[in-house]
């Protein structure tokens, strides 16, 4: 209602003398109703409802009208125009007939509540409480569902921008088959695993699934598996009770519970410890989780997406991965390919990159050249499509209004194999890659990243050879770009 306190009033009626009758039954709540307007045509009402769709609450209105819109037709045609408008009927049509089913055809196209003229002998409606009350019960209901509306609304256009924000770019046949399968298996509660290597967007392809899916107004709960201590990971999956250990003052909701009726996405399942895994697959099963100090099971209803960077079939083989938890998560396979495979969407792919961050930095768009491309299409770009969002970013520092081949190899550095331990290789790419001590850290560190990360099983593995603890690899993995 435009004003909690006063209720506005539509009124459809033909018969002038009825007019009178309302207006005298309504006169003495005068202070609470208000009628805003009368027309005695339904075409003309509607159009009124249609150009102030916000300016009434109630709709008091005659079955049968002159004119070519009455009735049932007109009820419905004003709930379209105005899904919050309650709409009252006073008719004729109570007494004397013996077709009582146009009270339920009357309900069923929308209106709220329908009662009598008879007698016509006197000045107000017949049994003047109960309309009053109608109607200041049905403005009651018109706030309620316009507020529910608005507000289902807003929810509608947060996920409709959360798509947009998430959108899997490209055109090559490869993604126009992997946004079919999302759209597909969203819609469906099963559980989904995501293969594909490290930076080609398994995240993104959760997120659309959640967000495609009737889960889409609840919780999307994101963990990487590999970058929680093993000592922790249980109690941030699954919660604990006050009490339970030393230094649990309070109680604690685990990540399932935070998405429950939601999504969890388990990015990197390979590296949850076996423990854990056995936790994981009883609230798959059994749709409970037991928490740390908890005697009883506490119930939760999420949808499970898991991805992995590594073979799932050889993790369970080398008893890494339990079989039986495989199984359950490897309901629905989606695999995500890697930028190599489809080349013709990396124009593609710089367009919308270079597009996006030059808007957020407030900078003019540059135009990359036909021979920058060719260098951007010919790179073998092992950290996928994260490796290339960086690339782009970087060469918007460059502030040039035209990105040219040399520009491009900049941002890249140079590929492993340039690196070779020969003088001549090292002062060839230190020659084309003249950057500051600071820049050129970055890009050796990140290479030797790439390098390790490629000649391992795991992420726990490239952190050990690196000397690192899985924390620490992975939050440097994710300064460099890698995560």
């Amino acid at each position: 209602m435009s004003n909690y306190n006063q209720i506005n009033v539509l009124i459809i009626e033909d018969e002038e003398y009825d007019v009178v009758r309302i207006k005298n039954t309504i006169g003495p709540f005068a202070d609470r109703i208000r009628i805003a307007d009368v027309v005695s045509d339904g075409l003309e009402a509607l159009a009124l409802v249609k150009e102030k769709p916000t300016a009434y609450d109630v709709v008091l209105m005659d079955l049968n009208l002159s004119g070519g819109l009455m009735g049932e037709d007109l009820v419905k045609e004003i709930k379209v125009a105005s899904p919050w408008l309650q709409i009252v009927v006073i008719t004729k049509m109570t007494i004397n007939v013996t077709d009582y089913d146009f009270a339920n055809r009357l309900l069923k196209a929308g209106a709220y509540w329908y009662g009598t003229k008879y007698p016509g002998d006197i000045e107000y409606i017949y049994q003047p409480t109960d309309l009053i009350l109608s109607i200041i019960n049905a403005a009651e209901r018109s706030r309620i569902e316009r507020q529910w509306l608005e507000s289902n609304q807003k929810l509608y256009n947060n996920v409709k921008s959360i798509l947009e924000e998430k959108r899997i770019v490209g055109e090559s046949p490869a993604i126009q088959s992997l946004r079919e399968s999302i759209v597909k298996y969203a819609k469906s509660d099963v559980s989904i695993l995501i293969s594909g290597s490290s930076g080609t967007g398994k995240e993104l392809v959760a997120y659309n699934i959640h967000y495609n899916s009737d889960r889409k107004y609840e919780n999307f709960v994101a963990i990487n598996c590999g970058g929680l201590p093993s000592e922790l990971i249980e109690s941030e999956l699954f919660g604990y009770e006050k009490g339970s250990f030393t230094g649990a003052d309070k109680k604690k909701p685990g990540l399932f519970e935070i998405a429950d009726n939601g999504t969890v996405f388990l990015d990197e399942i390979t590296e949850l410890p076996p423990s854990a895994q056995v936790k994981l697959l009883r609230v798959i099963q059994d749709g409970e989780l037991e928490k740390i100090g908890r005697t009883g099971k506490v119930k939760v209803n999420v949808r499970i997406v898991a991805a992995t960077n590594k073979n799932p079939e050889e993790e369970v083989k080398a008893k890494r991965l339990r079989e039986d938890l495989y199984y359950r998560l490897n309901v629905i396979r989606i695999h995500v390919p890697d930028l190599a495979q489809r080349t013709e969407d990396i124009p593609v792919l710089i367009d919308h990159f270079l597009s996006k961050y030059s808007a957020s930095m407030g900078v003019t768009r540059p135009t990359v050249l036909p021979d920058a491309m060719k260098v951007l299409t010919d790179y073998v770009w092992p950290g996928n499509v994260r490796e290339l969002k960086n690339v782009a970013q970087r060469l918007l520092f460059y502030d040039n209004d035209q990105i040219s081949a040399s520009d491009v190899r900049r941002a890249l550095g140079a590929p492993v194999g340039d690196l070779s331990l020969q003088d001549d290789g090292i002062d060839s790419f230190f020659k084309s890659n003249q950057l500051p001590l600071s820049q050129i850290e970055k890009v050796l560190r990140k290479r030797y990243f790439i390098f390790i990360r490629r000649n391992s099983s795991s992420d726990a593995e490239a952190a050990r050879k690196l000397g690192l603890a899985p924390p620490n690899y992975y939050r440097m993995a994710k300064e460099l770009g890698l995560k």
